[in-house]
This record gives C-alpha cells, sequence and structure tokens, in this order.
C-alpha cells in the first residue's frame, strides 16, 4: 500500500440523485490509504449538502469527508479550492465526478498508476450509461459509438495503458498541478484538456490506466445534453486558440456538419435540392443508431440514439463557431483598449 497522502475532490452541484453512492464507493476504495475526500459544492439546493453532511458524521472513523463553498459554481473552480485547501501533507490530487461510478480499488489502481510510471497526471477511459427505457440511455448509446465519441482514446474500450496527450481526468501530482496555476477558471468546460496542453508544454507526462476504467452517467433529456455538448465546442475551441493547437480531423467533423447542415436549411428556401444534404446526413445517423441500438440488444430506440447523435454533432459544432466569436470580441475589445 502506498505511503502517499491522497486528497480526493468530488465537484458537486445538485448530486442528490448519485452523491451517496460515489461516496460510499470512494470511501470503500480508499480504505487503508492516508486521505480526505472534499466535497467542493457550488450551491446546491436539492439536498446535496445535507447529504453529505450527514454521511461525514456517519464515516467519521473510516475517512475524513470535508464540504466546502465553491461560489463561482465550476468544476475548474472547485478542483482549485481542494487543492488549495488540501492537508499540507498531501501528494496526490485525486478528481472524482459524482456523476460516475467508481470500480472496487479505484483509488488503489489510479494511485499505483501515479507512482509506478513517470507522470504527472493519470487519466482513465469511461463507459457510458444509462437507465434503461429512458433518453439517457439512448445518450449512453451514442457516446459509446465511434460516430458519438471520434475514437477518443479514452472512450475506446480498445486503447491499452499508456501515455497520451488527454483523458478523463483522474490524479494529479499536487505540487506540480499547483505550479501550473491549477486549472483555468475561465474555462466553464474543456479545462481539463487546456490544463491537459499545459502539461505537456511544461514537460509533463500523461498515463491512462486502462485498469481503473469508471462509469459516466449522461444527461437525462435532450435540451441538457444540447446546452453540455454547446459548452463542449465553445471550450474546446477556447483551447484550440489559446494554444495555437492544430485541430484534429475528428474535432472538425461537427463543425463542417453543422455549418452543412445550417447552409442546407438556409438555401432551401431558394434551392429545393440544398436540403438533401441534411436528408443524407439525417438517414446515415438513423442507420447507424438503428444498427448500434440493434448489436446491443436493449431494444431502444433508434430514432432516440440518431437524435442524440444529431444534438451531439450540431451543438458542439455551433459551440465551436460560438467560441470563434468570442475570440474575435475579445480581439476587439483589447484593440479598442
Amino acid at each position: 500500500m502506498s505511503s502517499a497522502f491522497i486528497t480526493i475532490v468530488v465537484p458537486t452541484l445538485n448530486e442528490q440523485a448519485h452523491i451517496i453512492g460515489t461516496l460510499e464507493e470512494l470511501a470503500e476504495s480508499s480504505s487503508g490509504f492516508d486521505c480526505e475526500i472534499i466535497v467542493a459544492d457550488g450551491g446546491s439546493t436539492d439536498g446535496t449538502r445535507s447529504l453529505v453532511r450527514d454521511f461525514a458524521e456517519r464515516h467519521r472513523e473510516v475517512v475524513s469527508i470535508r464540504l466546502i463553498d465553491n461560489p463561482k459554481r465550476l468544476q475548474s473552480a472547485a478542483v482549485n479550492l481542494a487543492a488549495n485547501a488540501a492537508d499540507r501533507r498531501a501528494t496526490i490530487l485525486l478528481r472524482a465526478d459524482a456523476h460516475c461510478s467508481y470500480p472496487p480499488g479505484f483509488v488503489q489502481k489510479v494511485v499505483a498508476a501515479m507512482e509506478e510510471n513517470d507522470c504527472k497526471s493519470v487519466v482513465v477511459p469511461m463507459f457510458t450509461v444509462g437507465e434503461e427505457g429512458t433518453y439517457q440511455a439512448s445518450v449512453a448509446l451514442a457516446q459509446n459509438s465511434k460516430l458519438g465519441n471520434g475514437g477518443a482514446s479514452h472512450r475506446d474500450g480498445g486503447t491499452p495503458s499508456g501515455y497520451v496527450e488527454h483523458g478523463h481526468h483522474a490524479a494529479f501530482d499536487i505540487e506540480f498541478f499547483k505550479s501550473l496555476g491549477g486549472y483555468d477558471e475561465s474555462f466553464k468546460t474543456n479545462e481539463d484538456a487546456e490544463y491537459d496542453a499545459r502539461v505537456a508544454a511544461a514537460g509533463g507526462r500523461i498515463w491512462m490506466a486502462r485498469e481503473a476504467e469508471i462509469n459516466y452517467y449522461p444527461r437525462r433529456s435532450p435540451m441538457s445534453l444540447m446546452k453540455q455538448y454547446f459548452g463542449y465546442g465553445r471550450g474546446r475551441c477556447a483551447t484550440i486558440l489559446k494554444h495555437r493547437m492544430r485541430p484534429r480531423p475528428r474535432q472538425m467533423a461537427p463543425l463542417a456538419i453543422f455549418l452543412t447542415m445550417a447552409s442546407s436549411l438556409i438555401l432551401s428556401p431558394v434551392c429545393g435540392y440544398s436540403i438533401l444534404p441534411l436528408f443524407g446526413y439525417a438517414a446515415l445517423c438513423l442507420l447507424y443508431a438503428a444498427r448500434i441500438t440493434a448489436a446491443s440488444g436493449s431494444g431502444g430506440s433508434a430514432l432516440s440514439v440518431a437524435s442524440a447523435l444529431m444534438i451531439m454533432h450540431n451543438a458542439w459544432g455551433a459551440g465551436f463557431i460560438a467560441g470563434l466569436v468570442d475570440w474575435m470580441i475579445g480581439v476587439r475589445k483589447r484593440k479598442a483598449a
């Protein structure tokens, strides 16, 4: 067992449905370690805070759990707050999101990966799961598919452990994290990929621990999914522009889809044939959704899966455009100053 002291941070905002399960898994997984759990709450109004307090009181002899306020209500701010509020003995900062479930031995696996490999961060794969018979299950099928995730290494079940450029954040060398200024809190989303870019620039390496795969619970409605992916696209654009990165084809595909679909709709009153790309795209998504739905054996609706795919693509693309607009407005303001 490692002798490291570990600070686990759980950012929360109205996580009543998941927080107890998350804390139970983390408390069990961290057994035998010197550690603490910090729940950084963004002002929950659904009972999350009282659930955390009650759990902390019942398990005070098992693990130290602290509840702190996160006035900025952002995950990036929550992790930064925990890094600064961590016990002075802490050498590893472990991030655990309440919208996930963690396998037995998760903390041990992540800590071992951090200590056994020459890295400054550990990331883990994630598999999306949803409640059967709900739209959430359709979103899960879409997000687990190549057409939904673009083949990202931390969402591709066949990618082995090894050094990567990016993945779902799990643990950091806390001193290295703080030396880089932690997360950039101007990022409402994509703060993880932006941090990874700075890790690489500083000469740090990132290790993906395949053995510590987690389950992620996605959004439950089309509107919340749209809002989430709009933010993803906007955040990715900000990261690319901040670090002058060359975007990958899989990142630009949703932008191309959105621009093509928007053009198809705008031009359709003038030229009827311009609507054909939209129909073709919808048909492709529906056929693909039918195939993965049948393969899953879930008996779910291919139409719902197709709608999730189209929302994810187009909301991401629209968010990327919004990010470009944000950047241009910022350039103008700087020139005018």
